[in-house]
């Protein structure tokens, strides 16, 4: 490190010398060449009788002889007022030029000096020319530094971390911004109070975590975590993200981490946030085909750092990740990040409490209950209920209310889920009849089991996700298990729209896409990863990747197993169907007239299904 600091110094004095070399030069081609021009300049060229004029007014102050020419100054009045130091016009013969200056006083000399004072010509040709290049030159260094360096230019922010630093109260959150995430609060503030007692931990022996690593789905507030503890222990927070540390040039990405955590040990005690380290921190592969060799030496700096400092300054590296299974191992074992935090989406007293949290900030009626409102936002992330809230907010001022009260939620959930209503959608009245059985299908079917969610609202009413309707179900309380006979229930409910489309019309169409959807993931889910099948048994078949990014799957068996598999699906979608059918036909009447008045609101709810549905 000391030879490379050396070496740049030896750069820059370089480059101090070559750059004040070309502004001496530069002063000095001005000096041997303008500057005696337009001293010429400043003689002003008059004709004789002109100069006449002058004698005969006895303005005439210094007459000199050059040449064929005639110098001369006017006397210091006339001198301001005119605004020229000297004058020069041509010879003329005349003999009785000499009587003629004398009468008007006129003084005769050698040489008329209009040139300044030496000081003066030091100051203003060598001094001044100086100073506004060095000026000049460090304005503009400065600003094309700055504007090189926003726009990533490599050469000028080469080896900076570009992290952004918060003062110790500048994050502006604690703890209670930060609900629903109750066992995740519980495991950081051992790192807020180990922050502000040390001596406490350090009479025992015990050492500071390095690292706690926040791993979660997206918008469950890892980034708000971090921040929270940041606010709560009152030191400064470095925040960056992953994707900085990435660069095209080699070298660049281990310079930042290692200037980042420069300056984290020179602020300690703080917080070193790392967003998406799965960026940099992925599993390296031994520099083949599909090798980042740059990415894996900016890893190898960041275990290093991580070796390297003092657990003791207080110096505490968080990262989040939506990809924990991507990370290296030698990342995650202990003494680099010690605790790994689960930061899981909310259950239903979480989703409560984040919207209580976010209610504080907009105006609300008294009867707003935010219960039923979590109950319908099932499998929310914390961002999602920020954003339901302030859907609400909006929609009320939409209304022309300026409180935000229950139906704006509701409907604020369902934008959520389905997206804005289609008012102005031209549906034919066949084809909005047709949405009309489908969706009391999947009600009915619904209601006519008995694991089922009850239904909360059915709507005709198009969105725009696509949706041309759609039959929403809210479970009384919150669910983590589900049974096989809920699982093939669900599947009946998601069958039951094109077993109605079948059973009224005889025919079907392709509003049930989503629906067949649906219930073969579901179905197939039961058979290779739920063990819910008679025939593999407790056999895990597939494998889930990415399990916070959607939990796409891929299948660990031969291929004649995989027919096997399918053919299991199938049988169990078509069972499925079949019970949807019987229960659509055993209810012909209570079909038909739920569905006509649907028709006619086109939207209902729960409670005016299930009256209508008990009806005799």
């Amino acid at each position: 490190m000391g030879v490379k600091d050396n070496n740049t110094n030896k750069n820059h004095r370089k480059s101090f010398f070559y750059y004040y070399g070309i502004v001496l030069l530069v002063v000095f081609l001005l000096n041997t060449f303008l500057v005696p021009q337009m001293m010429e300049r400043s003689v002003r060229e008059v004709s004789y009788d002109q100069f006449l004029h002058f004698v005969e007014a006895k303005q005439v102050g210094m007459v000199y002889q050059d040449g064929e020419s005639l110098m001369f100054t006017l006397k210091e009045d006339v001198e301001k007022e005119w605004g020229v130091t000297a004058y020069k016009t041509g010879l003329w013969p005349d003999a009785n030029l000499t009587d003629r200056l004398l009468d008007a006083g006129v003084v005769f000399s050698q040489e008329i000096v209009t040139r300044p004072s030496l000081l003066s010509t030091i100051f203003v040709q060598w001094i001044m020319p100086i100073v506004l290049f060095v000026v000049i030159g460090q304005l503009l260094g400065r600003t094309l530094q700055k504007k090189m360096g926003s726009m990533g230019n490599p050469a000028m922010t080469f080896g900076k971390s570009n992290a952004k630093i918060y003062a110790e109260t500048e994050t502006g959150k604690t703890f209670s911004d930060v609900a629903g995430q109750e066992e995740a609060k519980e495991a950081l503030k051992e790192i807020v109070d180990f922050l502000h007692n040390p001596q406490k931990y350090a009479e025992i022996g015990a050492t500071l975590p390095k690292g706690a690593l926040l791993v979660g789905p997206p918008g469950t507030g890892k980034t708000l975590l971090a921040k929270a503890v940041a606010g709560e222990a009152h030191v400064p927070f470095f925040s960056i993200s992953g994707s900085e540390f990435v660069e095209m040039f080699v070298g660049m990405g281990a310079a930042k981490v290692r200037d980042l955590f420069k300056q984290a040990n020179e602020k300690a005690p703080c917080i070193v946030f790392i967003d998406e380290i799965d960026t940099i921190g992925k599993k390296r592969d031994g520099g083949g085909i599909g090798g980042n060799d740059e990415r894996e030496q900016t890893l190898n700096q960041l275990l290093t750092e991580m070796d390297g400092f003092d657990g003791k300054k207080g110096v505490v590296i968080l990262a989040a990740t939506n990809r924990p299974e991507s990370l290296d191992q030698a990342l995650l074992r202990p003494g680099r990040f010690d605790r790994r935090i689960p930061v899981e989406l909310p259950d239903l007293k979480g989703r409560e409490a984040i919207l209580r949290v976010h209610g504080k900030d907009v105006k609300l009626e008294s009867s707003v209950d935010f219960n039923s409102v979590a109950r319908a936002a099932s499998g929310a992330s914390g961002a999602e209920l920020a954003n339901i809230v302030n859907e609400a907010a909006l929609r009320a001022v939409r209304m022309g209310r300026s409180v935000v009260n229950q139906s704006d939620l509701e409907e604020s959930v369902e934008v959520v889920v389905a997206g804005y209503q289609r008012k102005d959608a031209s549906v034919s009245k066949n084809e909005k009849r047709i949405v009309a059985y489908h969706e009391i299908g999947h009600a009915l079917v619904a209601a006519c089991q008995s694991n089922s969610a009850p239904v909360h609202k059915i709507t005709i009413i198009p969105r725009t996700s696509g949706a041309l309707g759609y039959t929403m179900q809210v479970e009384a309380g919150e669910r983590f298990l589900m049974s096989k006979e809920e699982a093939l229930n669900k599947i009946a409910t998601f069958t039951g729209g094109r077993a109605a489309e079948e059973f009224m019309f005889q025919s079907i169409t392709t509003g049930a896409a989503n629906d067949i959807e649906q219930a073969t993931k579901i179905a197939r889910a039961m058979v290779t990863r739920y063990g819910m099948s008679d025939q593999f048994g407790m056999v895990a078949l597939e494998t889930v990747n990415n399990q916070y990014l959607g939990g796409d799957t891929s299948m660990v068996c031969a291929p004649e197993t995989a027919k096997a598999v399918d053919d299991e699906v199938i049988a169990i979608v078509k069972a499925q169907y079949e019970k949807a059918m019987g229960i659509l036909k055993a209810h012909a009447s209570k079909l038909n007239e739920l569905s006509e008045y649907l028709l006619e609101r086109e939207t209902i709810s729960g409670e005016e299904f299930m009256e209508i549905l008990k009806r005799e």
